[in-house]
C-alpha cells in the first residue's frame, strides 16, 4: 500500500475489530486488581504512622494519578499525594514519602523481573543487545554518577535538617517537611505484616505480567506465543512505561514491538499488538476508572463526613 494511503486510525480500528474482547475484559480485571493490591500495600505504609485511610480513597488517588500522568509525565505522583492528603487529612509530606517508597519497591521489582528475563530468555536479550544496544557504557556511567550524587545529597540534607537548631522560619519549615517525608520513606521497616507486604508486591507484578501474556490470546498473530515470550514483552513494555513520556506512549509501543519481533512476529502485527494492550489499558483502565474516581471521590468523602 502506498504510504499516502496508510491511515493509523484505520489500522487501529481494523486491529480492534479482530480482537477477542473477552481477553480485553480479563486483562482489565487484572489491571484493577493490581491497583487494588497497590492501594492495600500503600495503606500498610501509612498504617505505620497511625494513619488508616480507606481503601476507596487510596485506590481512587492512584487511579486519578494515572489519569493525570497521561497529560503530564510523573505529575501523577504529586496529584496522588495531594488527593489522599486532602481526603484523609494526612500531612502531604508524609504521604509523598510513602509514594517514593512505593516507587522504590517498583524499581526493585522491575530489576528483579529484568534479572529473571535474562535467566529465562538470555539468548533473546543477547540478540537484542547486539542488534540494537540497550545502553551504551558512557550513558550508564552518567546515570550511575547522577544516582550516587543524588544519594550523597540526600544524606547531607538529612544530616543538616536533622541536626539544625536554627530558628529561621524557612529552615524550620524545611525541617518539618523533611522529617515528614523521611518518616514516610522509612515506614517500610515498621510494617506490621511483612509477609503480606511481599504478597502484595509480588501480586502487583504478576498482574502486570498477566496483562501482557493473556492479551496474546486476544490477537491471532500473537496467540501462539508462550509464557516466556510474554515475560520478555512484559519486561520490555515495563521499561517503555518508565520512559518519561505521557503514559509511556511511543516508547511502550516501540519496545514491545521489538520484543515480539524477536519471537517471529512481523513489525506490523507487533505494533498492532502493542497498541491493543496500550489503548485497552489506557481507555478502559486509566481514562474510564480515572474519571470515575475523579468524580466519585468527592461524593464518597462528603458522605463519610456526614456519617462521622
Amino acid at each position: 500500500m502506498p504510504s499516502e494511503e496508510c491511515s493509523f486510525k484505520d489500522k487501529v480500528i481494523n486491529d480492534f475489530k479482530s480482537v477477542k474482547l473477552i481477553w480485553i475484559v480479563i486483562i482489565s480485571i487484572f489491571f484493577m486488581l493490581s491497583n487494588l493490591l497497590r492501594a492495600l500495600r500503600w495503606n500498610q505504609f501509612l498504617d505505620t504512622m497511625n494513619y488508616k485511610p480507606s481503601v476507596t480513597n487510596s485506590l481512587g488517588a492512584i487511579m486519578v494519578a494515572y489519569l493525570a500522568n497521561l497529560a503530564i509525565p510523573r505529575i501523577g505522583e504529586v496529584i496522588r499525594a495531594g488527593t489522599l492528603a486532602k481526603n484523609e487529612k494526612i500531612p502531604v509530606e508524609k504521604v509523598m514519602g510513602t509514594i517514593v517508597l512505593d516507587r522504590l519497591l517498583d524499581v526493585i521489582s522491575l530489576l528483579i523481573c529484568i534479572g529473571l528475563a535474562f535467566i529465562f530468555a538470555f539468548q533473546t536479550f543477547k540478540d537484542y543487545n547486539e542488534e540494537h544496544g540497550m545502553m551504551n557504557a558512557q550513558l550508564l556511567y552518567i546515570l550511575i554518577g547522577i544516582g550516587v550524587a543524588g544519594l550523597i545529597g540526600l544524606l547531607l540534607l538529612n544530616k543538616f535538617l536533622s541536626q539544625s537548631t536554627s530558628q529561621n522560619p524557612i529552615v524550620k519549615k524545611l525541617q518539618s517537611l523533611w522529617i515528614g517525608f523521611r518518616d514516610g520513606l522509612i515506614s517500610v521497616k515498621n510494617v506490621k505484616n511483612f509477609p503480606l507486604l511481599i504478597f502484595y508486591s509480588v501480586g502487583i507484578w504478576v498482574c502486570y505480567y498477566l496483562m501482557t501474556y493473556l492479551c496474546f490470546f486476544a490477537f491471532a498473530p500473537t496467540a501462539h506465543l508462550g509464557p516466556i515470550a510474554g515475560f520478555v514483552a512484559f519486561v520490555f513494555g515495563s521499561l517503555g512505561i518508565v520512559f518519561p513520556a505521557p503514559g509511556g506512549i511511543g516508547s511502550y509501543q516501540y519496545l514491545v514491538s521489538q520484543a515480539l519481533i524477536l519471537y517471529g512476529v512481523n513489525i506490523f502485527d507487533a505494533f498492532s499488538f502493542s497498541n491493543i494492550v496500550f489503548i485497552s489499558i489506557n481507555i478502559i483502565g486509566n481514562i474510564l476508572f480515572g474519571f470515575f474516581f475523579f468524580f466519585y471521590l468527592p461524593i464518597y468523602n462528603r458522605k463519610r463526613l456526614q456519617q462521622s
